[in-house]
């Protein structure tokens, strides 16, 4: 079955880092186009960023710059980097198989 689970949510304050994973099972990475979506609180769901079968990838423009995904085929698992995070970085962060299929997300919040 396809499964995706993210987690390495935390608490951090304000410009500081946190790496992001995403254990997929039921396919390898390298094969489909994958997502990072967030979602704030009262708020509709945002893409990310997306990484391509190629190697491709595309970031939000919020988050250009400053966030990197990437994978890791001998582990199977989908990584987003997040740098000089911001308080509108905090938000649910799924992994997903482009829109089709969706995990349950991890939780980052950013405090002074």
């Amino acid at each position: 079955e396809v499964q995706l689970q993210a987690s390495g949510g935390g608490m951090l304050q304000p410009g500081g880092s946190l790496r992001l994973s995403c254990a997929v099972s039921g396919f390898t990475v390298e094969n489909y186009e994958l997502w990072w979506v967030r979602q704030a609180p009262g708020k509709a769901p945002q893409w990310v960023s997306a990484i391509k079968p190629d190697g491709t990838t595309r970031y939000a423009d919020s988050v250009k710059g400053r966030f990197a995904i990437s994978r890791d085929s001998a582990k199977n698992t989908l990584f987003l980097q997040l740098n000089s995070l911001n308080a509108e970085d905090a938000a649910v962060y799924y992994c997903t198989q482009g829109p089709y299929y969706w995990g349950k997300g991890t939780l980052v919040t950013v405090s002074s």
